[in-house]
């Protein structure tokens, strides 16, 4: 059984059934994964308990005496709007299940259950909900430093530590990991925040340009030179210099920056006086400086000057617990831009959350965004499925590192779980199109509606889920 007790500290779960043994289970059971559990034996009690502590994730069961779960479910949905619902019951039916989903609930779940599932379900709520709770470390113009899982809340210690000293530091990390975010949040919490933050890629400009961007020049010094330019290290004035990609920059280029660096002076492109100049230094680099420093492309003086301070931001693939709460960010800030004004955001199924929690993200960060802007677009209900993200080669399903090594692999077991994952793609994506309608969907497949009910039975789906 996995739990995350650390990353689960803080949600307040909230468990309403009428079956004393039954309740005290499902406490047990969120207790076990960290959280703060109260418990409440009908729905009248639950809502005192509501009233008194209030609570982040509520667990009911549907058939209850005096007040059913789905009337719970409506009350808490009209007074507390953010709090998440899990309706639980032994009489399940389709039916019930498709009108608690749509008044508001965010999973439904039958008895009898497996405590693995509602162990997992609990663990994803949670990380969404305490990430809404958390303020990020810094926002700055719409832009979030998310920072859930432990490898990233270390980085998040390390820049709150070193944010009010005015010592180089240079970041670290793949692209597509955050590294700007990073350097924003340090100047966001240092004591230059009130002054300016100014960035340039040092990898888009060639050296004259990249001179004149950062030392300036004065009028005539190259063509088109018509006015003397402050560079930004004077434009800065005590605030922050971010250059990114300092890889990149030329052996003569690193030299210029190193004086500046060490005597706080810079002399303008064609000009003939040094300026005294005040800023602090983040820098940020996708490449091993330490293997250029061994083949001579990048300076060892320079390196250190950079480097008093290194700050290394983990790809996403190490850092899960990140994605479910980066993903909860991106559906809504691209649901902001792409949907109607007011429009909800689309919830992610479990089966999307397991397929980017299984995704080697080659972009990082980067490419979740991107993968739920797209899911954003083409999703037309208001539940992102694991098609609608566009991660494999072409679209059909998770890119998957392999487990282990490939003699290990079982080839038989592999190819049918693949066929399954194709299959039952395919049958949504079939649903989807036909809005729920199976003889639709069956004839657009070219198949018997027969034949598709049978696949459907065997994997599960049903159709009311995909009705418009």
């Amino acid at each position: 059984m996995s739990t995350l007790p650390q990353q689960l500290r803080g949600l307040r779960v909230l468990v309403v059934d009428d079956e004393a043994d039954l309740r005290r289970g499902l406490a047990r059971l969120a207790g076990s994964a960290g959280a703060e559990v109260a418990e409440a034996a009908d729905g009248a009690a639950a809502l005192l308990e509501l009233e008194r502590r209030g609570a982040d994730l509520l667990l009911t069961d549907l058939m209850m005496p005096h007040m059913s779960g789905a009337e719970l479910l409506a009350i808490v949905k009209q007074r507390w709007p953010a709090i998440e619902v899990v309706v639980l019951t032994g009489y399940g039916t389709v039916q019930s299940a498709v009108q608690c989903l749509q008044g508001g609930a965010a999973h439904f779940l039958t008895k009898p259950f497996d405590n693995d599932d509602i162990l997992r379900l609990i663990e994803r709520l949670g990380r969404q909900l305490l990430a809404r709770k958390s303020p990020p470390l810094e926002r700055v113009g719409g832009a979030s430093l998310i920072a859930v899982d432990a490898r990233m809340r270390a980085v998040v210690e390390l820049v709150q530590r070193v944010a009010k000293s005015p010592a180089p530091v240079l970041i670290e990390g793949e692209s597509g990991t955050g590294k700007e975010l990073v350097a924003r949040a340090l100047h966001a919490e240092g004591e230059q925040r009130d002054k300016p933050f100014l960035a340039v890629n040092t990898a888009a400009l060639p050296d004259t340009l990249l001179e004149s961007e950062l030392f300036g020049h004065a009028r005539g010094a190259f063509t088109g030179a018509d006015r003397a330019r402050d560079g930004l290290f004077v434009q800065a004035r005590g605030g922050t210099v971010f250059l990114d990609e300092v890889a990149s920059m030329s052996p003569s280029f690193q030299g210029k920056l190193l004086r500046v660096l060490q005597e706080k002076i810079v002399r303008p492109l064609g000009g003939s006086a040094d300026r005294p100049v005040d800023f602090r230094l983040v820098s940020a680099t996708n490449r091993d400086l330490e293997k250029r420093i061994a083949t001579g492309e990048f300076r060892e003086d320079l390196f250190y000057r950079l480097g008093v301070v290194r700050v290394f931001v983990p790809p996403l693939r190490e850092r899960k617990g990140d994605i479910a709460p980066l993903a909860s960010h991106f559906l809504a800030r691209a649901a902001e831009v792409t949907l109607a004004s007011g429009s909800p955001a689309p919830r992610l199924s479990d089966a999307a959350l397991r397929a980017l929690e299984t995704h080697v993200w080659p972009g990082n960060v980067r490419e979740l965004e991107n993968a739920l802007q797209r899911a954003v677009i083409v999703c037309a209900g208001d539940v992102v499925e694991p098609w609608h993200l566009g991660l494999g080669a072409n679209g059909w399903g998770p890119a998957k590192k392999p487990e282990g090594n490939l003699e290990e692999l079982d080839y038989a077991a592999e190819k049918q779980r693949a066929l399954e994952e194709f299959q039952r793609e395919f049958v949504h994506r079939a649903l989807e199109a036909a809005g729920g309608n199976i003889s639709r969907a069956a004839e657009t497949c070219g198949m018997t509606r027969a034949a598709l009910q049978r696949i459907m039975r065997g994997l599960g789906i049903e159709r009311e889920a995909h009705r418009g």
